[in-house]
């Protein structure tokens, strides 16, 4: 092959070195690649993915890379097609009984078998994690709905407590800003999980910003009713990030990425905006 058309002669050292070369390589690889997550039967970990509005129709590239990742982490991904809105729109508008239709289908969606569910959006984790307390009232509801909401994950939640991993692999160089939404610090809990997976990226330095955790002003349909206060939350939220200089803009929630992209963008920064599957799928070098 390769050596005899260049005319190197293969003596026995070299064919060894070679083979210990080659051996060396593999290992490396077989090391560094993330490992599958197999079932008690040593079968590949099934899953459901619960897609969400937002990703399904305004960001569908993060519901493909969140199904690419897990994937890549030896997940089968299951859709359960009757899926739809969770209804967390009218339900942080505080109406409860007329949201009950799609919590109700929702929880039906997800009620086919007894596999971990797990979405790229914390908001819509969260609105989800509550259909106990609203189903309240009708005690078979609120319990199909524990049910549910019990196997339902934010997906760097799933990855780091429930898979065990927290190298996935990715590159990106360059300063990145991450901003952790309400609802996953506030109503899921979920603060050290995402910043164990982007601590992990080669490459990218997480740089810290004043007032880190203090809300972006989106919040749904606070954004309409009180557009002033939330425009001036966003315009403090954007200066801060914009102070330390980052090449990217880095958040697990779509709807808090759009409004800071947005004000971002209407200040003429070049930060670049990236959901978290966004980096954790990257192998961007210098």
């Amino acid at each position: 092959m390769f050596l005899q058309k260049i005319k190197i002669t293969q003596t026995p050292l070299l064919r060894y070195l070679l083979a210990l070369i080659t051996f060396v390589f593999c290992c490396a690889c077989l090391y560094h690649a993330p490992k599958n997550k197999l079932g008690e039967q040593g079968e590949m970990m099934k899953v459901n993915f619960f897609v969400t509005c937002l990703c399904d129709v305004v960001k569908s590239n993060v519901a493909k890379k969140t199904v690419l990742l897990l994937e890549q982490l030896g997940c089968e991904v299951l859709f359960p097609k009757e899926q739809g809105c969770c209804g967390q729109p009218s339900l942080n508008s505080g109406y409860i009984e007329s949201s009950k239709p799609a919590m109700k289908s929702l929880i039906r969606a997800f009620e086919g078998n007894e596999y971990p569910i797990v979405t790229p959006a914390g908001s819509c984790a969260a609105a989800v994690k509550k259909y106990p307390e609203y189903l309240a009232d009708e005690p078979e509801w609120a319990a199909r709905a524990q049910a549910v909401s019990d196997r339902l994950f934010e997906l760097t939640q799933f990855i780091v407590n429930e898979l065990k991993v927290e190298n996935v692999g990715a590159k990106l160089v360059g300063r990145g800003v991450y901003h952790p939404s309400c609802s996953l610090i506030r109503k899921l809990g979920v603060r050290e999980e995402p910043l164990k997976l982007l601590g992990n990226v080669e490459g990218l330095e997480l740089v810290a910003i004043k007032n880190q955790e203090t809300c972006c002003g989106f919040g749904g349909t606070f954004s309409i009713k009180m557009a002033e206060i939330s425009g001036e939350m966003v315009k403090e939220k954007a200066t801060h990030i914009t102070a330390v200089t980052p090449d990217y803009l880095i958040g697990a929630d779509v709807s808090c990425l759009m409004n800071i992209a947005g004000r971002l963008s209407r200040e003429g920064k070049t930060v670049q905006v990236l959901h978290i599957v966004d980096v954790l799928m990257s192998q961007v070098g210098e």
